[in-house]
């Protein structure tokens, strides 16, 4: 969908999906390091688009999440119905929306059922769940196939089913809820509706838990049991909003980093023949496609608390400041004067697709352990696997902070 660039007194317009997603990254950054934009309802704020600025703005505790401190919503320039102002948390019993104290007790209680080590427990399930799929698969393989909804999107969910100790039968409902969620064609209404809906779910799973807390050994029971000394437990409300944040914030990424990751090696047949002549490994692979092509394009916001000097731009107290991940993934300084070149090999630079600083993102070990057991998996049992469109007629779904494909037509078996 194309649009005009830039507003009559140059502030850059993001209200829709570009032509060429990574053209319009490359051109956010060449404009930064920050940038005036504006949002769709005419809503202004500066984006960060180089890696330095960005991570700068993520660690400085004079950014914070709370809607309190935005001068357009407090002055009524904002309304609560704003289309996107669901997407800012805004709930105390959401970790995603607490900073200071709050943040950290909040972060030292979930450390140990988010951990790397609690996370590799669950390796022979996925393992198991994406074997079991593929199987599946097989009675596809000769026809064109969408691998978002028949794969991609089915392997996370029953994952997060398994983590979260989701009885079998709720499987189907759950994934369901998230499939209308996380469309780009769900209206608002509908979507206060569906979360409501979910809420209702992990409410009634987490009674659930915390009836037999004896028997149970799930990643639910983990937050209902967590403690830290000198700290209050988490209360039920505090779990069920965990619960329901984790998938909303974890599921459509992990989707989005496979999805990118198989469209990524099609697109680039000398990287994936590297791959398999051993020149690369899948964590490269993984890792370079969570920086070329992140699957969450930008992190809406953060307000000033006080005026702010950064990247040699003063933002005023009271403004709002989203953080491009994709532009700032751009950044020669940081990743070379090919940041725009796909390579798995690449040495220079590390990313930040997930976050940096206190809010640095708690489902990364889960999202990386899918994608390394998943795609390895897929291309093994499907080696000649090959885009059943051309590349470029891959539609993007009309989400601003999500990098999502709509479809992902493949033939498994050409």
């Amino acid at each position: 969908m194309s649009c005009p660039m830039h507003t009559s007194d140059g502030a850059r317009l993001i209200h829709a999906v570009p032509d060429d997603v990574q053209a319009d990254r490359e051109g956010l950054f060449t404009e930064g390091p920050l940038v005036r934009v504006e949002l769709p309802g005419g809503v202004r704020a500066w984006a960060t688009t180089h890696h330095g600025v960005t991570k700068a703005v993520l660690n400085d505790p004079r950014f914070v999440r709370s809607t309190d401190h935005w001068e357009d919503f407090r002055n009524g320039t904002v309304t609560e119905s704003w289309p996107l102002m669901g997407t800012i948390p805004r709930d105390d019993t959401n970790m995603l929306a607490l900073d200071g104290a709050p943040h950290r007790r909040m972060r030292r209680l979930t450390a140990g059922p988010f951990s790397a080590r609690r996370v590799e427990r669950l390796r022979p399930d996925i393992e198991r769940i994406t074997d079991r799929e593929l199987d599946r698969l097989e009675s596809l393989a000769s026809r064109p196939l969408d691998l978002r909804s028949e794969f991609t999107f089915k392997v996370p969910m029953t994952v997060i089913g398994e983590l979260y100790g989701v009885e079998g039968r709720e499987y189907g409902q759950l994934g369901d809820m998230y499939a209308r969620l996380f469309s780009g064609t769900t209206e608002e209404g509908e979507h206060l509706r569906i979360y409501g809906a979910l809420y209702q779910f992990f409410d009634e799973l987490v009674a659930r838990k915390r009836a037999d807390l004896d028997n149970c050994d799930d990643f639910t029971a983990d937050l209902i049991r967590a403690t830290e000394e000198g700290e209050q437990p988490l209360t039920d409300e505090e779990v069920v909003v965990t619960l329901l944040t984790v998938v909303a914030a974890g599921h459509e990424t992990t989707v989005n980093l496979l999805n990118n990751t198989v469209r990524a090696l099609l697109a680039h047949p000398e990287a994936h023949a590297g791959l398999r002549r051993g020149e690369y490994t899948w964590e490269q692979v993984v890792e370079e496609t969570l920086r070329h092509d992140a699957p969450n394009n930008l992190l809406m916001f953060r307000f000033a608390t006080e005026d702010v000097e950064i990247g040699g731009v003063r933002i005023d107290k009271g403004e709002a400041v989203l953080s491009h991940y994709g532009a700032s993934a751009k950044d020669r300084a940081e990743f070379g004067d090919d940041a725009d070149v796909f390579d798995p090999g690449r040495t220079r630079g590390r990313h930040i697709t997930f976050g940096y600083g206190p809010h640095i993102c708690p489902g990364a070990p889960l999202s990386r352990l899918e994608a390394g057991i998943i795609l390895p998996r897929l291309f093994e049992r499907f080696p000649d696997l090959r885009l059943a469109v051309p590349d470029e007629e891959l539609e993007v779904a009309t989400a601003l902070s999500v990098n999502s494909l709509k479809e992902l037509p493949v033939l498994l078996r050409p």
